[in-house]
């Protein structure tokens, strides 16, 4: 059976932190506050493909009270979602998402980001669409306050 999922995620910028996405750490005065790396791209990626396995969200696989999970790297997200994915016997397709920021431009970073979840999910590049847009200067995203990012996930499921 085919089965479809999608996912959301968003999290505010704050100085002192790393900006990571897709795995790629991104020179910007800010970074992603979180209790893992907070990259929200993987994030959304990995709710996308809960969904479509009719699993519950990362949030119960990863709750932010477990102290043994602060600062994961949420390639190692992926890697265990995938995991899961496989004791249940459900074959990933494709995934795709959007990135919304302001700034930085991402366009330089999609193809590592891309490589990165390929290598996480073992899936190729070409099965990977990363896109980024901006929110136009509108709401606490345009302004610069943080980054979300959307995804949708196409799996094989035995059922």
């Amino acid at each position: 059976m085919i089965a479809t999922g999608i996912g959301y995620d968003v999290h505010r910028l704050v100085m002192d932190r790393p900006l990571v996405l897709g795995g790629v750490t991104i020179e910007h005065s800010l970074g992603l506050e979180g209790h893992s790396d907070a990259d929200v791209l993987c994030h959304a990626i990995a709710d996308a493909l809960l969904g479509a396995a009719g699993e519950p969200d990362i949030g119960h696989m990863f709750p932010n009270t477990d102290p043994s999970i602060r600062g994961i790297s949420s390639l190692e997200i992926l890697r265990k979602v995938r995991a899961r994915l496989a004791e249940l016997s459900i074959t990933i397709n494709n995934v795709d998402a959007t990135l919304i920021a302001e700034e930085p431009k991402m366009s330089p970073h999609l193809v590592g980001m891309k490589a990165n979840i390929g290598s996480a999910l073992d899936l190729s590049p070409s099965r990977i669409g990363i896109k980024a847009t901006t929110n136009e200067s509108l709401g606490f995203l345009g302004r610069g306050e943080g980054i979300a990012a959307m995804s949708s996930a196409c799996v094989d499921r035995p059922d």
